[in-house]
């Protein structure tokens, strides 16, 4: 496995149970700015069943879960998953980012640079 990926997998798993976070934030926080689509890579070559990388909690900046047929109907799992841990969806599709968005403690934010920097 690619250790970018990892530093990219190590942030995810910080993100808290009902709770998301962009693609772009997970890329700064692995050290990884400007490289969004990097981390949506990284979270299609994650095995849905492991379940010890939550990647259903990574949705795009508009508060939305990327559609594409690409993901073969993981982006309704991915949706389902989070209505399961009390996220609420309006009828657009969109999740509130200003109540749902994972805002890291300063000591989380300095583990996911320790991490980042320690992996690469």
């Amino acid at each position: 496995m690619s250790l970018i990926y990892e530093r990219i997998y190590a942030v995810v798993r910080q993100i808290p149970h009902g709770q998301v976070a962009t693609y772009g934030q997970v890329a700064e926080l692995a050290g990884l700015i400007g490289k969004p689509r990097l981390v949506g890579y990284a979270l299609y070559r994650v095995d849905m069943e492991m379940g010890d990388i939550p990647w259903h909690r990574v949705i795009n900046a508009k508060g939305e879960v990327s559609r594409s047929p690409l993901r073969n109907g993981s982006d309704y799992v991915q949706q389902a998953l989070l209505e399961d841990e009390g996220l609420e969806f309006n009828p657009e599709g969109k999740v509130d980012l200003g109540r749902y968005r994972w805002q890291p403690s300063q000591a989380q934010l300095e583990q996911a640079v320790i991490w980042a920097e320690g992996i690469v």
